[in-house]
């Protein structure tokens, strides 16, 4: 008998080798999904990509391509042309709130039965298309929203990414103190009452200790609490440098409720990172976001949700006040802002389990009314509050490395921006959790 020659022995030896890469390849190949859909809106770029296929691996997105060069062995997952994009942020989210007298609705039930029933409110909002929260306080007078973030990452939930703080401060008499009852009653706040420097400082760490990963400040007066203005300052100077230099001390970021002109500047020197509402912004303080890097979270939509005197809230004549006298000045100033250079961002400021999750895209279509287009006001959904979060690169795009949450939408929201109010599919950290183009939704 013949002996392999030392050419026949290199030879089945790279065969081997060849065939055990290849083995390797289509197993590898198995456990990646492609997403072959149309148009991809990828949050960052100004036009929509036309490669249509998005492979995801494990959590994240592994690269995007066309639907010629789908690895071979990956599940593929058929969204018929559909566009596909990121999962939305909305940075000024109260899933707790439930009902319009958030004044008063907090008192009338448990923590609890809030997280179960913000939980939910939590999960419709993820299914139309909302994968990331920010909470600007809540209507729990304990750490509800704590709780479920941590137990979504311990994996015992589903529900959406979640950041916030679980209150926010005011002072006493503010906007986030109750100033409607006689002075012989003594009812419970939902906002962390403090006056002074000590009482700050002790009510930040106490927001840092039960997991609050922001600092939620009440600058100036409210427009839906009885007894305050938004136009006035509520917090003195020395306080919200007492604020900043704890917040920094624990590493949380401040975000600053202020609609009053001296409160917007103030916490912009002083360095909050965001600016909720901003409603009457002058040029100074557009010129000082844009020197300081602030962001603006306008919250517009809701102004016209509650604008129905129907609602008859006990602030109702403030909105219907503003709707009248201000609202066209407040669209041009946010518009101006944005031109300007400082970075808006969409937050909804609605509640949760009692508000129909399709109509929080609204507040992009009333973004669009300053003079943003439509892939801006999707960037402000998606790649700019990811960078404001600190998230930069891991939510609010689809580019390789980034978390697997993307949604889709049948039609094309740059021509019609309402149809991001018709999510089809949701997926979050790589997990497909709707598919109503495969008449599934999934828990």
């Amino acid at each position: 008998m013949r002996t392999e020659t030392g050419k026949l022995k290199l030879m089945r030896l790279m065969y081997l080798v060849l065939t055990a890469w290849l083995n390797t390849a289509v197993a590898q190949a198995g456990d990646i999904t492609a997403l072959v859909g149309g148009q991809i809106i990828d949050g960052i770029k100004d036009k929509a990509l036309r490669q249509g296929v998005i492979l995801v691996e494990g959590e994240r997105i592994v690269g995007i391509t066309t639907s010629e060069s789908i690895p071979a062995g990956a599940h593929i997952v058929d969204l018929n042309g559909a566009t596909l994009l990121p999962g939305l942020i909305d940075s000024h989210a109260h899933p707790l709130m439930s009902g319009d007298d958030y004044q008063d609705r907090h008192v009338q039930e448990s923590s609890a039965y809030k997280v179960l029933k913000g939980h939910k409110a939590m999960k419709n909002l993820m299914a139309a298309g909302w994968t990331t929260l920010r909470v600007a306080g809540d209507a729990d007078v304990h750490y509800g929203n704590q709780d479920i973030k941590r137990l979504i990452e311990e994996g015992v939930l589903v529900g959406p990414r979640l950041f916030g703080a679980a209150h926010y401060l005011s002072i006493t008499g503010g906007g986030g103190d109750i100033n409607y009852y006689s002075p012989e009653q003594h009812p419970v706040a939902d906002g962390l009452i403090v006056d002074g420097v000590e009482e700050i400082r002790k009510a930040i760490r106490t927001e840092a200790k039960y997991r609050s990963d922001w600092v939620k400040v009440l600058v100036t007066g409210a427009f839906m609490s009885v007894g305050d203005s938004p136009k006035a300052v509520q917090f003195s100077e020395e306080e919200f440098r007492a604020i900043m230099v704890e917040a920094n001390r624990q590493g949380m970021p401040v975000m600053a409720h202020a609609h009053a002109v001296e409160g917007i500047k103030m916490a912009v020197r002083l360095g909050a990172r965001s600016i909720e509402h901003g409603t009457y912004l002058d040029d100074e303080a557009i010129r000082l976001m844009r020197k300081h890097g602030t962001y603006l979270v306008p919250t517009l939509y809701i102004g016209d949700y509650y604008d129905d005197p129907r609602n008859n809230l006990r602030q109702q004549a403030v909105f219907d006040d503003f709707k009248v006298t201000y609202r066209d000045t407040f669209l041009a100033n946010v518009g101006k802002a944005h031109r300007a250079g400082v970075k808006v961002v969409v937050g909804v400021d609605l509640g949760g389990y009692d508000y129909d999750p399709t109509v929080f895209v609204r507040e992009l279509e009333t973004l669009m009314k300053t003079g943003m287009s439509a892939m801006e006001t999707i960037q402000a959904a998606t790649s700019v509050p990811a960078e404001m979060l600190g998230q930069k690169g891991q939510i609010g795009t689809i580019e390789a490395g980034a978390l697997a949450d993307i949604i889709a939408v049948t039609g094309d929201p740059l021509g019609d921006i309402n149809e991001l109010e018709r999510v089809k599919f949701v997926m979050t950290n790589g997990v497909i959790r709707k598919n109503t183009m495969a008449n599934k939704e999934l828990d």
